[in-house]
């Protein structure tokens, strides 16, 4: 299966999905990360500002922001294809409102990338060998391959979004770590 074709299925499922049903698994994924080792002990985390149909972040960062933890979130330069972590301080003020409903972080202090300590990722689809499918603009993938970011890539999705197999090419760049509303998975030495 081409990419194209289980893009297509997964937005398919995550439309289907309910408000209440999104919200309920939404909780239950941010708590089964919350518990994580390399979340505990993080001093920085990146997270992404959840698009509709993802799982919800706010409950994460709110969480973050309680255990003292810095928050950053990716700024889109859309011209230049990369992303820049941003610290940011608020959910609900200093977004730009970009195309499909990306919340785009419009100020913030850029954060170097060597102290992040872990890089909550999204995607529509992950697979058991930790292959994420993106949304196709390979901004994840290009952010991975800064030399001074060390964190721990972590993969954040529905259960129904862990699938057998992804397809996969030579820029694409594998997760650490899965978590779900249904389980933590590892997939290399950064357990």
């Amino acid at each position: 299966m081409d990419k194209a074709v289980l893009r297509k299925q997964l937005q398919a499922v995550l439309l289907q999905m309910s408000s209440e049903k999104r919200l309920a698994k939404s909780k239950k994924a941010c708590r089964n990360l919350i518990e994580t080792e390399h979340f505990q002990k993080a001093s920085t985390i990146m997270v992404y500002l959840s698009l509709p149909h993802e799982v919800n972040t706010s409950e994460l960062v709110l969480c973050a922001w309680q255990m003292g933890k810095t928050v950053v979130a990716p700024r889109i330069s859309w011209q230049q294809r990369h992303m820049i972590p941003v610290e940011i301080k608020t959910l609900d003020t200093g977004f730009s409102m970009e195309k499909g409903g990306l919340r785009n972080p419009v100020d913030g202090m850029p954060m170097p990338f060597n102290e992040i300590d872990v890089v909550i990722t999204p995607g529509l689809g992950f697979d058991k060998n930790g292959n994420r499918l993106g949304r196709g603009g390979s901004y994840y993938d290009r952010f991975f391959t800064n030399k001074e970011l060390k964190a721990v890539r972590c993969g954040f999705a529905f259960d129904e979004q862990f699938v057998d197999s992804v397809p996969i090419d030579e820029s694409d760049v594998p997760m650490d770590m899965l978590v779900t509303d249904e389980n933590v998975v590892y997939f290399n030495s950064k357990q």
